[in-house]
């Protein structure tokens, strides 16, 4: 039994949610590649802000470049896109075998910019420049003012992790802009093969409604929310309007079911990765959940592609006095809030580092 392999099998990629020094410099992640079938590797400000607040593997670094005059988000973007390349090159060989389909890593952009749109794309770009890796992917927010910036960015060539959708709809919008960009890559003559995914995060709804629903509801809503966003997918994929940019060279832009830790104790801690079984999709999870999963998973029924009992449930939590828009709209702008404080955080710990570091040194 390999329920880790059995998922790729089934067709979806595992995706680690996590990157520390620590998981480059020990060997974790190569063994995680080589034992549990991961395939890719996702970051965000509070995964870096917990390696650097509770942690020394930076510190060497973080002096060294504070001696060069870099502070803040210079010195940051530093060591995060170090940490990033050294990823990407672990994953070449899967990113190579798949002929770009897997073996991505992703890259954030400030999330201070998350509704700045001219500024989101220039950071995307720069970033993207300095990693020179053909699998980093920038991630940019689905929010409203994120939305130009992937059609920019993805016209401009740049590989675009599009995060914090919580929804079909902004699933859709986000789907829809990555589209725009290939159409003005078709149109000018440009290769329109530039990869992106599109993450929906899925556990934050449930906590957002744990007390608030009848009993049955409990655990039920983020994975509802999962298999309609799966049904949009693939009315996507289908459409004349993608198949048009399939037929002139483009690839998909996939599907990624993100936040897929449990947050309850009381639920499976495999929940949903379990449920959330589907074709030419990704699960990216937090290295617990992966362990988990690896320990005590097992891969069921593929979820179908009109998205299953989905509607259903949604109706039921409607009914239950849950405004789902309202909800959504609520966890976007409370998810990029709370990346906005672990950043602000990230930026206090570098700055007290570079500052007590540079002190011993002197005093040495």
């Amino acid at each position: 039994m390999n329920p880790t392999l059995d998922l790729n099998r089934a067709g979806q990629s595992l995706w680690l949610d996590n990157i520390t020094r620590e998981l480059l410099t020990s060997g974790t992640l190569k063994r995680y590649i080589e034992e549990l079938t991961v395939t890719g590797l996702t970051s965000n400000p509070t995964i870096f802000d917990h390696a650097m607040n509770h942690g020394s593997a930076y510190d060497e670094d973080i002096r060294k470049l504070a001696r060069t005059g870099l502070a803040d988000e210079k010195l940051f973007f530093e060591l995060a896109v170090e940490d990033l390349t050294r990823a990407a090159d672990l994953f070449r060989p899967v990113h190579e075998r798949t002929a770009g389909v897997d073996g991505w890593v992703s890259l954030e952009v400030s999330p201070r910019l998350a509704y700045d749109t001219n500024s989101t794309l220039a950071e995307a770009r720069e970033l993207h420049a300095r990693a020179a890796r053909p699998n980093l992917f920038i991630k940019i927010p689905g929010t409203q003012e994120g939305l130009p910036a992937i059609e920019s960015a993805i016209f401009a060539g740049v590989p675009i992790n599009v995060t914090l959708l919580f929804s079909a709809d902004q699933y859709v919008a986000a789907a829809e802009a990555w589209l725009r960009g290939i159409e003005r890559r078709v149109a000018a003559g440009l290769n329109p093969n530039i990869a992106s995914v599109a993450s929906i995060f899925l556990s934050r709804w449930d906590v957002a409604t744990v007390g608030k629903v009848p009993a049955p509801l409990s655990n039920k809503l983020g994975l509802a929310v999962g298999r309609r966003a799966y049904r949009s997918y693939c009315e996507l994929l289908a459409s004349p309007r993608w198949l048009r940019v399939f037929n002139a060279g483009a690839r998909p832009q996939r599907l990624l079911f993100a936040s897929t830790g449990t947050k309850d104790p009381k639920a499976s801690d495999v929940l949903y990765v379990e449920g959330l079984v589907a074709p030419y999709t990704v699960n990216t999870m937090p290295e617990n959940t992966l362990k988990a999963f690896a320990d005590h998973g097992k891969v069921g029924d593929a979820i179908r592609a009109d998205g299953g009992d989905s509607e259903a449930v949604l109706a039921e939590y409607t009914k239950a006095g849950v405004d789902l828009s309202a909800l959504a709209a609520k966890l976007q702008k409370d998810g990029a809030d709370s990346f906005v404080a672990s950043w602000d955080s990230l930026m206090g710990v570098i700055g007290s580092k570079a500052t007590a570091l540079k002190k011993a040194a002197g005093a040495r």
